[in-house]
């Protein structure tokens, strides 16, 4: 479907034609009408399907059909970085609107702390928060949420895995009952259904893709004991022709580890991790996004904060400790209809995590072994136990017993 069919005001339009949209994606195909008709939803699609604008188009429709001067909408996310790329997708398709936005995240300073105060007393129209953070502002009572008319709960399966469901409900009271409020999650467990009961009335349900990374991504697996993963690192990119490169680690340590090496093979890498100040992290990520660096190292503080198009290659340093963590983590690549690749290491310890992702995304990944001028791998058997932990060699040896 192209944009063009959608019937929305013409000043929004514009924006999203300035910004090289043309044809839906199918989460905004089947999104946008029902919200322009004022309907709940609750929609599961997997990272990278064009879900925050199937939500910030219609949304930006009915506010240039029907202006307000108050706080308009809400929008509660997980990260601080999500919230800061909604606002920036929001300000390119409402660059023609007299339309305005804010976010609330934690961190930073006193300043910060004014800068949001300020921005939210002198009035706009649309509130992006983390939920931590917004009821801090609450609690002085310069908040005014009466005339509320969408609340959209932005990744909403990773806000209750990071324990927000009680901080969501507090910020639920204090806002009008009769609303629209949209629900978007990249997975739909249980705990997603029964929260939806509480604050959806009579959704309409979005289902595209549930937790299956998008096909245009390459995904393998190597084999790999931990001392010979930075290694493996240097191995894969160097020489190669690749503009952007993601890495997701378990650790700062390894972080900090994995930059070095990169740089050692003249990479403009960086990294970011939580002792970076909040200031620091927004523009390691701005330089990466404008491709300033072409390598960024990052603990699993942006795994889902991230969406930048034409990433080439997404590495995870560990296995992800939650499978649903490696459908975002990959997500990162191939977005937009593009192509990526998408490496994990896997050794001897994260084998069960790994046969977990597997039968989350119903696929069975190729597992390469490591180069043999690296050294040794691990035998992949996650059924076996581990007290027989296995090793082969590489010149054609059998497996022996360890």
């Amino acid at each position: 479907m192209k944009f063009k069919e959608l019937q929305l005001h013409p000043d929004v339009f514009e924006g999203i034609t300035s910004m090289g949209f043309d044809e839906a994606t199918p989460i905004q195909e089947q999104a946008i009408p029902p919200i322009m008709q004022n309907n709940d939803i609750i929609a599961c699609a997997q990272t990278g399907t064009g879900k925050t604008a199937a939500y910030l188009i219609p949304i930006l429709h009915k506010l240039s059909t029907e202006p307000s001067k108050y706080v308009d909408t809400l929008i509660l996310v997980p990260t601080r970085e999500l919230a800061l790329q909604i606002d920036q997708q929001l300000e390119g398709f409402s660059y023609f609107l007299e339309i305005s936005s804010v976010a609330i995240y934690g961190g930073g300073d006193s300043e910060t702390w004014t800068n949001q105060k300020n921005a939210v007393v002198k009035g706009t129209n649309i509130l992006i928060a983390t939920p931590g953070r917004l009821l801090s502002h609450l609690n002085f009572g310069y908040l005014n949420f009466d005339n509320l008319r969408h609340l959209v709960l932005d990744e909403a399966d990773r806000m209750l895995d990071m324990g927000f469901f009680d901080d969501i409900m507090r910020i639920i009271k204090h806002l009008p009952v009769v609303r629209q409020t949209l629900m978007f999650s990249a997975t739909m467990p249980d705990k997603i259904r029964t929260m939806a009961k509480q604050v959806l009335k009579n959704p309409i349900e979005i289902n595209l893709g549930i937790s299956k990374p998008a096909e245009g991504i390459l995904q393998i697996a190597y084999l790999v004991y931990d001392d010979n993963k930075v290694s493996l690192i240097k191995k894969l990119v160097e020489g190669k022709d690749l503009s952007s490169i993601l890495i997701f680690s378990a650790t700062k340590k390894n972080v900090k580890k994995i930059t070095a090496a990169l740089k050692e093979l003249r990479f403009i890498a960086t990294e970011i991790h939580s002792d970076l100040e909040q200031n620091e992290r927004e523009q390691v990520l701005l330089d990466f996004r404008n491709r300033k660096s072409q390598v960024l190292v990052a603990t699993d503080i942006v795994s889902r904060g991230i969406d930048i198009t034409g990433i080439d290659l997404v590495i995870n340093f560990d296995v992800p400790g939650d499978a649903e963590d490696y459908v975002h983590r990959v997500g990162r690549t191939a977005r937009a209809q593009l192509s990526g690749v998408a490496i994990t290491f896997i050794n001897e310890q994260d084998q069960e995590k790994f046969k977990k992702i597997e039968e989350l995304i119903d696929f069975r990944l190729v597992k390469l072994p490591t180069p043999k001028e690296i050294g040794d791998s691990p035998v992949y058997a996650p059924q076996e136990k581990k007290a027989f932990k296995r090793k082969f060699k590489h010149k054609g040896k059998k497996p022996v017993k360890k």
